[in-house]
Protein backbone atom coordinates (compact mmCIF):
# COMPACT_ATOMS: atom_id res chain seq x y z
CA UNK A 1 0.00 0.00 0.00
CA UNK A 2 1.52 3.29 -1.11
CA UNK A 3 0.27 6.68 0.02
CA UNK A 4 2.04 9.68 -1.48
CA UNK A 5 1.64 13.00 0.30
CA UNK A 6 2.53 16.43 -1.06
CA UNK A 7 1.89 19.59 0.93
CA UNK A 8 1.83 22.77 -1.19
CA UNK A 9 0.29 25.11 1.36
CA UNK A 10 1.88 26.97 4.24
CA UNK A 11 -1.10 27.81 6.44
CA UNK A 12 -0.98 24.64 8.51
CA UNK A 13 1.42 21.79 9.24
CA UNK A 14 0.23 18.41 7.96
CA UNK A 15 0.71 15.44 10.29
CA UNK A 16 1.74 12.98 7.57
CA UNK A 17 1.94 10.08 10.01
CA UNK A 18 -1.68 10.62 11.13
CA UNK A 19 -2.91 11.04 7.57
CA UNK A 20 -1.08 7.92 6.34
CA UNK A 21 -2.35 5.89 9.30
CA UNK A 22 -5.96 6.97 8.73
CA UNK A 23 -5.88 6.12 5.03
CA UNK A 24 -4.11 2.80 5.62
CA UNK A 25 -6.78 1.77 8.12
CA UNK A 26 -9.54 2.80 5.71
CA UNK A 27 -7.94 0.94 2.80
CA UNK A 28 -7.47 -2.19 4.93
CA UNK A 29 -11.11 -2.02 6.01
CA UNK A 30 -12.08 -1.80 2.34
CA UNK A 31 -9.87 -4.77 1.44
CA UNK A 32 -7.62 -2.61 -0.74
CA UNK A 33 -4.17 -3.32 0.69
CA UNK A 34 -2.86 -3.24 -2.91
CA UNK A 35 -3.84 0.40 -3.39
CA UNK A 36 -1.81 3.45 -4.32
CA UNK A 37 -3.23 6.88 -3.55
CA UNK A 38 -1.69 10.32 -3.82
CA UNK A 39 -2.73 13.24 -1.62
CA UNK A 40 -2.18 16.89 -2.40
CA UNK A 41 -2.76 19.50 0.31
CA UNK A 42 -3.44 23.04 -0.96
CA UNK A 43 -4.85 26.35 0.24
CA UNK A 44 -8.13 27.76 -1.10
CA UNK A 45 -6.49 29.49 -4.06
CA UNK A 46 -4.66 26.31 -5.06
CA UNK A 47 -7.76 24.12 -5.01
CA UNK A 48 -9.73 26.85 -6.78
CA UNK A 49 -7.20 26.67 -9.62
CA UNK A 50 -7.52 22.85 -9.80
CA UNK A 51 -11.33 23.13 -9.68
CA UNK A 52 -11.33 25.74 -12.46
CA UNK A 53 -8.80 23.94 -14.67
CA UNK A 54 -10.17 20.39 -14.48
CA UNK A 55 -13.83 20.74 -13.47
CA UNK A 56 -14.69 24.15 -14.95
CA UNK A 57 -15.83 25.46 -11.55
CA UNK A 58 -14.29 28.78 -10.56
CA UNK A 59 -14.46 28.51 -6.78
CA UNK A 60 -12.61 26.75 -3.96
CA UNK A 61 -14.00 23.53 -2.51
CA UNK A 62 -12.94 21.26 0.35
CA UNK A 63 -11.87 18.11 -1.53
CA UNK A 64 -11.59 16.89 -5.13
CA UNK A 65 -10.87 13.34 -6.28
CA UNK A 66 -9.40 12.22 -9.59
CA UNK A 67 -9.99 8.51 -10.09
CA UNK A 68 -7.58 6.40 -12.10
CA UNK A 69 -9.96 3.41 -12.01
CA UNK A 70 -12.52 4.85 -14.43
CA UNK A 71 -12.50 5.39 -18.17
CA UNK A 72 -10.96 3.36 -20.98
CA UNK A 73 -7.64 2.84 -19.18
CA UNK A 74 -9.08 2.15 -15.74
CA UNK A 75 -8.01 -1.50 -15.71
CA UNK A 76 -4.38 -0.91 -16.68
CA UNK A 77 -3.23 -0.80 -13.08
CA UNK A 78 -6.15 -1.54 -10.74
CA UNK A 79 -4.03 -0.85 -7.65
CA UNK A 80 -3.60 2.82 -8.57
CA UNK A 81 -6.76 4.46 -7.27
CA UNK A 82 -5.98 8.09 -8.06
CA UNK A 83 -5.45 11.50 -6.48
CA UNK A 84 -7.17 13.31 -3.63
CA UNK A 85 -6.74 17.09 -3.43
CA UNK A 86 -7.73 18.79 -0.17
CA UNK A 87 -7.91 22.46 0.79
CA UNK A 88 -6.50 22.68 4.31
CA UNK A 89 -7.76 26.24 4.62
CA UNK A 90 -11.35 25.41 3.67
CA UNK A 91 -11.46 22.18 5.65
CA UNK A 92 -10.32 23.96 8.83
CA UNK A 93 -12.92 26.70 8.37
CA UNK A 94 -15.73 24.17 7.78
CA UNK A 95 -14.63 22.12 10.82
CA UNK A 96 -14.59 25.13 13.12
CA UNK A 97 -17.94 26.36 11.76
CA UNK A 98 -19.40 22.91 12.54
CA UNK A 99 -17.77 22.54 15.96
CA UNK A 100 -15.69 19.56 14.82
CA UNK A 101 -12.00 18.92 15.46
CA UNK A 102 -10.11 20.11 12.31
CA UNK A 103 -7.95 16.96 12.11
CA UNK A 104 -11.01 14.71 12.43
CA UNK A 105 -12.75 16.67 9.69
CA UNK A 106 -9.68 16.46 7.49
CA UNK A 107 -9.65 12.66 7.94
CA UNK A 108 -13.37 12.59 7.17
CA UNK A 109 -12.80 14.51 3.92
CA UNK A 110 -9.94 12.18 2.96
CA UNK A 111 -12.27 9.20 3.50
CA UNK A 112 -14.88 11.00 1.38
CA UNK A 113 -12.30 11.50 -1.38
CA UNK A 114 -11.15 7.89 -1.13
CA UNK A 115 -14.71 6.64 -1.57
CA UNK A 116 -15.05 8.75 -4.72
CA UNK A 117 -11.89 7.08 -6.04
CA UNK A 118 -13.58 3.71 -5.45
CA UNK A 119 -16.70 4.69 -7.38
CA UNK A 120 -19.01 5.91 -4.63
CA UNK A 121 -21.37 8.73 -5.52
CA UNK A 122 -23.29 11.23 -3.38
CA UNK A 123 -26.65 10.37 -4.90
CA UNK A 124 -26.78 6.64 -5.62
CA UNK A 125 -25.73 3.46 -3.79
CA UNK A 126 -22.68 1.83 -5.30
CA UNK A 127 -23.30 -1.16 -7.51
CA UNK A 128 -22.22 -4.36 -5.81
CA UNK A 129 -22.63 -3.48 -2.15
CA UNK A 130 -25.72 -1.24 -2.26
CA UNK A 131 -24.33 1.12 0.37
CA UNK A 132 -24.71 4.84 0.03
CA UNK A 133 -21.67 7.06 0.32
CA UNK A 134 -22.74 8.74 3.57
CA UNK A 135 -23.20 5.34 5.24
CA UNK A 136 -19.74 4.22 4.10
CA UNK A 137 -18.15 7.49 5.26
CA UNK A 138 -19.56 6.97 8.73
CA UNK A 139 -18.54 3.30 8.88
CA UNK A 140 -15.02 4.01 7.71
CA UNK A 141 -14.53 7.01 9.98
CA UNK A 142 -15.63 4.91 12.95
CA UNK A 143 -13.33 2.03 12.00
CA UNK A 144 -10.39 4.43 11.56
CA UNK A 145 -10.92 6.65 14.60
CA UNK A 146 -13.01 4.53 16.98
CA UNK A 147 -15.70 7.18 17.39
CA UNK A 148 -18.20 8.99 15.21
CA UNK A 149 -17.53 12.45 13.83
CA UNK A 150 -21.15 13.52 14.24
CA UNK A 151 -21.39 12.34 17.85
CA UNK A 152 -24.01 9.69 17.06
CA UNK A 153 -23.73 6.29 18.71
Amino acid sequence: MDIWIENRQTKEKIDRRRVRSALRKALRRLGREDAEVSLLFLDDEGIREINRTYLNRDYPTNVISFSMTEGPFGDLNPGVLGDIVLSVERSRREALDSGVDPEDYQDYLLIHGLLHLLGYDHEFPREGDGKCMREMERELFYSVKGYRIDGED
